[in-house]
């Protein structure tokens, strides 16, 4: 593998110094429309106005106001890891400005840092929740605390600030720099033994590391996913392995407990991995997430089937109707397969990016960005009751979206997400540039050489499978470089076409990466067609839960059967029908159909029989599906991905 020393950061969620691809960052690449720039448009417009209001309202941001005025605990609102909150919205902010540019977002920024600053103790130490008369003591309650978690976040600000901002004068960078020097003070080496029950300051010291170059902070963050594993945070009723407190790292099989702490892990570690060029971490992460990917997560990309402990169940134990597949460890789950993709350039890590984004990323926040979901059910056994718009929901009890939850992490955390998005459509290397996500965009980058590019991306995937890239200037002389473009694992049988004043080249691709090599002229396009048709997905046999099922997918995007749509089958429930004997999925007005059949309703004396006795199904009613990123915006419905077979 030819691994690639960035000298120059990105402005980019992730800026490793080394690798094999640099990540193109806001400042290269810019979604221009479609699909995702939609909803980074209604992210910017709707949902960062939202997420203040709430922050504000909820008393979450007045806590940083009441520390600034020595007034705490008294009047202290929301849990003990409230401040995170703040400082993800911060972020979001961050990267929105750098996309944009909005003076009026600016201010909001700063008016919010001005608020966070003044709560910081003169040693660096900041967090609402500890260290005061009447609370508890600084570092006293590691395992459940979030003191450090609640750093993380910070540092992930102000990383964002300092890339979109490096001039900025509104103190961030310093404020966390000042609390990073605590913490290495704290739990360095002749400090505390200590980690954070929930995995965080780990990315956020090693990303901080990486912006300032101060050694210290990725050394902290190495000596904490060292530590992981020792049984340092002691047991709970869930075993150690909620906190990945169980095994070390480096010594792990597969991603586990708390889904969202062990991605988030993951990620550190990633990072941790790559800035000390060791080789057998990150030959253990790859490994864990093969295994992961292979055995412990949805079709939709969503991880985490237990709702009592948020975590992984065993291999296999996948349930549609019991999923918890929360939205947060979506997000964590493409910032651990970014990282590996970065060192290794892998296409299987953006295949998981892209099927995670359309199925769990774009349908958490409602079309208007101000409602949510945290749990992201496969099948809704019984239709959805409405959110009170005035009322914070409990987290995973809420069975349609909700505007806010006494656990609110996962509206900031989509937030972050979509404004940064661009930074997560294309890489370079020292041989050219890599399309990983599709989008319509403008990308401005230069060579390894030096030689600038610009290319324009047209496209309205995933409605069609067409993807333009249109070269719109010289590279310089007539040296070759390669465009990369992913074909996605499910895209068998699609077509790569140049078309160049010389006249069209056009082949077969598999999926993988499809390359074309050439000195580039302006004008020059390159097409890839991807197959659209929907098409059956099988589960693998020793997934219990839907055994006999199947799920319909088209391109990227996965599909339900929702009960608004079934009046052509006579029923208004998913749990009253099943896929008629050798239905196909077919697409016409728009839409995907395909051919279910009715049931048998009423109770019998035993609810089984013998095989032989099955009744003969008839002809089946073509119903229409809906994209499961858009499941229950028609108002409370029954829904289900995964449909038996009569």
């Amino acid at each position: 593998m030819t691994m690639q020393t960035t000298t120059t950061q990105p402005q980019s969620p992730v800026a490793p110094p080394h690798g094999a691809r640099r990540p193109l960052g806001q400042d290269e690449v810019r979604i221009t429309g479609g699909f995702w720039g939609e909803r980074q448009g209604v992210n910017g417009r709707r949902t960062l106005a939202h997420i203040e209001a709430k922050l504000e309202s909820e008393g979450w941001l007045g806590n940083f106001d009441l520390a600034a005025a020595g007034s705490l605990p008294d009047g202290r609102r929301g849990r003990e890891f409230a401040d995170s909150e703040v400082y993800k919205y911060l972020e979001a902010l961050a990267w929105e400005i750098g996309r944009t540019g909005d003076p009026a977002l600016d201010q909001r920024f700063r008016a919010v840092v001005s608020r966070v600053a003044a709560a910081q103790e003169p040693d660096g130490y900041l967090n609402t929740m500890f260290g005061r008369p009447g609370q508890g003591a600084r570092w006293s309650a590691l395992q459940w605390g979030h003191e450090l978690y609640c750093l993380g976040h910070l540092f992930q600000a102000a990383v964002a600030r300092a890339r979109t901002r490096p001039d900025a004068d509104d103190g961030l960078l310093s404020i966390a720099r000042r609390a990073a020097d605590l913490v290495c003070r704290e739990f360095g080496p002749d400090g505390r033994e200590g980690i954070c029950g929930h995995a965080e300051v780990e990315v956020g010291l090693a990303e901080l590391s990486r912006v300032t170059g101060e050694r210290r902070y990725l050394e902290q963050a190495q000596a904490f996913i060292e530590r992981h594993g020792h049984g340092t945070l002691g047991d709970i009723e869930w075993g150690r392995s909620y906190f990945q407190d169980d095994v070390p790292v480096r010594d792990a099989e597969v991603l586990r407990g708390h889904a969202v702490r062990a991605n988030y892990l993951a990620a550190g570690a990633a990072d941790v991995a790559v800035d000390t060029a060791d080789d057998g971490l990150l030959t253990s992460l790859r490994s864990q997430w093969d295994r992961t990917v292979a055995r412990r997560t949805y079709i939709t990309g969503g991880q985490g089937s237990h709702h009592q402990d948020e975590a992984f169940g065993e291999d296999w134990e996948l349930p549609a109707d019991r999923a918890y597949s929360e939205t947060c460890a979506g997000v964590g789950s493409i910032m651990f397969s970014w990282r590996l993709l970065l060192a290794d350039g892998d296409a299987r890590y953006a295949d998981l990016i892209e099927r995670t984004l359309y199925n769990v990323i774009a349908t958490s926040p409602a079309p208007d960005g101000c409602s949510f979901y945290y749990a992201n059910t496969l099948h809704q056994r019984v239709p959805g009751i409405p959110a009170d718009p005035d009322a914070v929901s409990p987290r995973a009890s809420s069975s349609m979206r909700a505007p806010w939850f006494e656990v609110s992490c996962c509206p900031p955390n989509v937030a972050r997400t979509l404004a940064s998005l661009d930074a997560y459509v294309a890489t370079a290397d020292a041989d050219g540039i890599q399309l990983h996500q599709y989008a319509p965009s403008a990308i401005r980058t230069t060579l390894a050489d030096g030689r600038t590019v610009a290319l324009d991306v047209e496209t309205d995937y995933p409605a069609s499978g067409t993807i333009r890239v249109i070269h719109r200037t010289d590279a310089g002389g007539h040296a070759p470089w390669t465009l990369s473009l992913r074909v996605p694992s499910w895209a068998s049988g699609a077509r790569l076409r140049v078309n160049t004043a010389d006249g069209t080249e056009e082949r077969e691709v598999e999926p993988g990466v499809a390359e074309v090599r050439r000195a580039f002229r302006p004008g020059d396009v390159v097409e890839l067609e991807l197959p659209m048709a929907p098409r059956l997905t099988a589960p693998d046999a020793r997934i219990d839960a839907v055994r006999g099922c199947f799920a319909v997918e088209r391109g990227p995007e996965v599909l339900a059967l929702e009960s608004v749509d079934l009046s052509p089958a006579g029923v208004d429930d998913v749990g009253l029908v099943a896929l008629a004997t050798g239905a196909e999925p077919v697409e016409r007005d728009g839409r995907v159909w395909i051919d279910v059949v009715r049931l048998p309703e009423g109770d019998t004396a035993w609810p089984y029989r013998d095989a032989a006795g099955r009744p003969v199904p008839s002809d089946g009613a073509p119903v229409p599906l809906v994209a499961y990123h858009e499941w229950a915006e028609r108002g409370p419905s029954t829904m289900r991905v995964w449909i038996p077979v009569a």
